[in-house]
């Protein structure tokens, strides 16, 4: 198990890994152009970030990745929130600590997208698969896939195991829907494809990938924050600077201690996938995480856009744009109301934030 120090040093070079592509000082151009466009991100920059490691990060060292852990991705996944980088790290990520080694070399290089297709019905995190898988073949319906446009393969949870299917396989439909944030999600149908079939638990993965996805909504926050500081700072209003109206005052301090929270919450549960080993016990933290994360991020980006004032309503204003992202991931990977029910089943003698 690595030092603190060590530990520290990683999670440092993670962010600054992150500042090349997603500078939380950047502007969202990038962001805004790609918006209602397939497949919704840039497979430029998605193979720059292949190239630099991050797909690989939970992949073994033996499978050609970096065999960090969940602390360094969360780093990562909370520095791509800041920037609502819309490439589907987070998914495919998730995919990739599932592929059997001779499916990974084209994907950890960024020329191939694979991403995971588990969910069968709204408002689960059920794995338990409905699919029929026989002889090569795969039946299914898979509902709700991130970003499903830029996919080559999917990788399909099937009874007892996992399967491999290419998109444009016999077979396979994918109907697409635009997502409020101008991305996409995808309804994958199967109808007898060819299909690779492997034994497989995708569990442990798609916790990852939710926790994860908190900690994007955690710098996305944190990122819409600040934003709305700088504007406190310098809008005037009756000859003075907004910022100096105690009204406003204590509602950004509000703001200020949603995100503290949720940082504290996000951390202590990436710091349990590395270092607990009962499986209730990590899967209670990360419950704990995306209720508190999906709750604080709802609040913490409307309540922003209210101290921009009429401005913030608009789709020219920054805010918008965290807003957008927030209702999208917000419910990916259960809702706050769906965690907290698992969490009161995981952990029900302890209190909630």
């Amino acid at each position: 198990m690595p030092t603190a120090e060590d530990r520290a040093e990683s999670l440092r070079m993670i962010r600054d890994s992150a500042a090349g592509i997603a500078p939380r000082t950047g502007d969202f151009k990038r962001v805004r152009a790609l918006r209602f466009t397939e497949p919704g991100f840039d497979r430029a920059v998605w193979q720059q970030m292949c190239e630099m490691g991050w797909l690989g990060l939970l992949v073994p060292e033996a499978s050609g990745g970096s065999g960090l852990g969940v602390q360094e991705f969360c780093a990562l996944a909370e520095e791509l929130g800041a920037s609502l980088v819309p490439e589907p790290l987070i998914p495919a990520a998730a995919a990739a600590v599932l592929l059997p080694r001779d499916e990974l070399d084209d994907v950890l290089a960024g020329t191939r997208v694979v991403l995971p297709a588990w969910q069968e019905k709204p408002h689960s995190i059920d794995l338990a698969s409905a699919g029929q898988a026989a002889n090569g073949k795969l039946s299914a319906k898979k509902v709700f896939i991130p970003m499903a446009a830029g996919a080559d393969a999917f990788l399909v949870t099937v009874p007892g195991g996992l399967a491999l299917v290419e998109r444009d396989a016999p077979g396979v439909h994918l109907e697409l829907t635009q997502t409020q944030d101008g991305g996409n999600a995808g309804t994958l149908t199967l109808d007898q494809a060819p299909a690779k079939l492997f034994p497989g638990d995708a569990d442990n993965a798609l916790e990852i990938a939710t926790l994860a996805t908190s900690a994007y909504l955690l710098g996305l926050m944190d990122r819409v924050f600040g934003i709305t500081l700088d504007y406190l700072r310098t809008r005037e209003q009756f000859g003075r600077k907004i910022g100096s109206f105690q009204a406003l005052q204590h509602r950004s301090a509000d703001l200020k201690i949603q995100t503290s929270l949720t940082r504290a919450v996000v951390g202590a549960a990436a710091v349990k996938q590395d270092e607990v080993t009962d499986a209730a016990e990590r899967k209670a933290a990360v419950s704990r995480a995306k209720a508190r994360a999906s709750e604080a991020a709802s609040i913490v980006t409307r309540g922003c856009i209210q101290l921009h004032g009429g401005i913030g309503y608009t789709d020219a204003a920054d805010p918008g744009l965290f807003l957008r992202k927030m209702m999208v991931l917000a419910p990916l990977y259960g809702s706050a109301a769906l965690h907290r029910a698992r969490f009161r089943a995981l952990a029900p003698e302890t209190d909630e934030d």
